[in-house]
């Protein structure tokens, strides 16, 4: 019971956050434009300021851990082609490129800083599991719903090129960058600069979650509802299923072993449903499983947790 009510005190709080999000969508004080443009600040500014902090008051020898990084990199990308693998089971081939991405493509910046910073007050090992796995996500999202499009032109370089350029100024690596930088050259933190910047990046986490909470749709959830279940239980526990164990038995424990369990486990990102419209595809698959697996996250992600917590690994 112990156990259990300490991954409920991890899991609910971060999901009440987007149900209130939701909520105040409905009685009208959260408008379409205010939740994108509280996502676009937490995204920019917020979460980058976030990481930055977190990092840069860290010995960057202690933070930087090569193992963590690759074990994230390589089990991302195996996840990918896992998921490529299992799309061809569906007569559908419009629909490929946006399952790819749906069983695949973690909310692991927001949910991922979120769930962590609620168990153990900072952003833990957050940012190098970003390093590890969301540029493989962005890049690989181009190529599968490029290769995969409806009507399989093929990839397009310049959107390549644009992406990858992309990456390189995403807000987010470059707060872990600047955040890595700050503490290899030990750079001193004055007591107001560390106040504002902690100031700015705590509010990241409950603007962040209660913007995704107001764009939710639940009426969207129905549509592509096979494809669309698969894909979220792929996300939600088969992944999980396969990799944690290889992770305990590596020597992944606490921090770790909970990044990577959101890396593996949280919800599909919202901005896969964007990319796969911006790229010519359908995107109802793709919305379909960010509600699912936004909805059903806060069920599962308690159960891993409270299953780790119970073998003594966190």
């Amino acid at each position: 019971m112990e156990n259990l009510i300490f991954s409920l005190n991890a899991t609910i709080p971060v999901f009440l956050l987007m149900a209130l999000g939701y909520i105040f969508k409905k009685l009208g004080l959260f408008g379409d434009t205010l939740a994108a443009e509280m996502n676009t600040f937490v995204f920019r500014i917020a979460l980058p300021v976030l990481v930055f902090s977190d990092l840069a008051s860290v010995d960057f020898a202690q933070a930087w851990d090569t193992k963590f990084v690759l074990f994230c990199f390589c089990v991302t990308l195996f996840s990918i082609g896992a998921a490529a693998g299992l799309s061809f089971l569906w007569r559908d081939r419009s629909i490929q490129g946006e399952f790819i991405q749906a069983a695949y493509r973690s909310s692991a910046a927001l949910l991922g800083i979120a769930f962590i910073t609620n168990i153990y007050g900072n952003s833990g090992m957050a940012p190098l599991m970003i390093i590890g796995s969301v540029p493989l996500y962005n890049i690989m999202a181009v190529v599968v719903l490029s290769f995969f499009q409806p009507d399989r032109r093929g990839l397009d370089g310049a959107v390549v090129k644009k992406t990858l350029r992309g990456i390189v100024t995403n807000p987010i690596i470059l707060g872990i960058a600047a955040g890595l930088l700050w503490s290899a050259l030990r750079l001193p933190m004055p007591t107001i600069l560390q106040k504002t910047v902690s100031s700015l990046g705590s509010i990241a986490s409950p603007m962040g979650l209660m913007a995704m909470g107001a764009t939710f749709d639940l009426k969207k959830a129905f549509g592509k509802l096979a494809p669309s279940v698969t894909a979220a239980v792929i996300k939600l526990v088969g992944f999980c299923a396969l990799f944690l164990p290889l992770a305990v038995w590596l020597g992944f424990r606490n921090e770790q072993l909970v990044a990577i369990l959101v890396m593996l486990g949280s919800a599909t990102t919202v901005s896969s449903f964007v990319m796969a419209r911006s790229m010519g595809h359908e995107g109802v698959l793709s919305s379909s499983a960010v509600m699912l697996t936004t909805l059903f996250s806060a069920f599962t992600l308690t159960f891993w947790l409270w299953l780790l917590r119970s073998m003594g690994f966190i």
